[in-house]
């Protein structure tokens, strides 16, 4: 039995979703899940389905596909295998929390994903990768050596094959160099305070203006710092009985549950990306 994904966008127009389902009914597939939406401001349509088939070749299938369909509806479409495990290399630099939760999830096996390694600015993370036994490159970020270290980066993502980047806490500028190879395939996550407090003590700032809520926001890294498709946010209230402590421990709390979130939501292939803007099937 062989189980695909297949997402399609296009603009709005009678029939899609007939044609689609009459489509995998023909090439003997059943439909196991389906869900779509419809962007009214751009007149945009947006499906998720998944289907199951007894006998199924992928190549005969997309090429069937696109003359009977695609081309109709002038479709985008991406279709995906879901026993294929993806490759994903994770990116950090000293901060642990992200890091630790991510590989306790998929040590754990709650993560259906491979981590061929991970890349770090600085040494201080590489006793938490060699307990997970993770092969764990140290390539230091300058001015100066920017390009260098994108170019190591580069062969390495390319050499194990990597699907998608996790930047859990990796406190460096992707540059346009990885984001043209893998375009909303780098998921980032940070506080929820920008722009409000930027720079390096953004708990600091927030405590000092009494805050009320804190969050966190994971997204689709892009040329706009921090501006990306959002994928998965979350918040806490707070008030002023909160210490600065407090507010970073619950901030980290916040981090981690919304990485690992936005993670399993790209896995299950559930995000759509559109105009910088993100819809997520349930």
């Amino acid at each position: 039995m062989t189980k695909i994904t297949l997402l399609i966008n296009c603009n709005d127009q009678s029939g899609i979703i007939a044609a689609v389902t009459n489509f995998i009914a023909n090439n003997n597939g059943n439909i196991v899940y389906i869900d779509q939406h419809v962007d009214r401001e751009q007149d945009i349509f947006f499906m998720r389905l998944e289907s199951e088939f007894e006998q199924f070749n992928m190549t005969a299938f997309k090429a069937n596909f696109k003359s009977v369909l695609a081309d109709k509806f002038k479709m985008k479409w991406r279709i995906y295998d879901t026993e294929d495990v993806p490759n994903m290399a994770i990116f950090v630099s000293k901060y642990d929390h992200c890091l630790y939760d991510i590989l306790g999830r998929y040590n754990s096996g709650e993560l259906f994903v491979k981590i061929p390694f991970i890349i770090s600015n600085h040494n201080d993370l590489k006793p938490i990768a060699d307990s997970f036994n993770i092969p764990f490159y140290h390539i230091p970020v300058t001015k100066d050596t920017k390009k260098e270290a994108e170019t190591k980066q580069l062969e390495l993502l390319k050499k194990h094959n990597v699907n998608f980047i996790v930047l859990a806490r990796y406190m460096q500028i992707v540059s346009n160099r990885l984001i043209d190879v893998y375009p909303n395939k780098i998921i980032n996550i940070h506080h929820s305070f920008l722009p409000a407090f930027v720079g390096a003590k953004p708990y600091h700032s927030a405590y000092k203006r009494g805050v009320k809520i804190i969050g966190a926001t994971s997204h689709y890294v892009t040329e706009d710092l921090d501006a990306g498709p959002i994928i998965e946010q979350d918040v806490e209230r707070v008030s002023h009985t909160h210490s600065i402590e407090d507010l970073i421990a619950k901030g980290r709390d916040l981090e981690k549950i919304v990485l690992a979130n936005a993670i399993k939501l790209h896995l299950k292939r559930k995000v759509m990306v559109f105009n910088n803007k993100t819809v997520i099937f349930s």
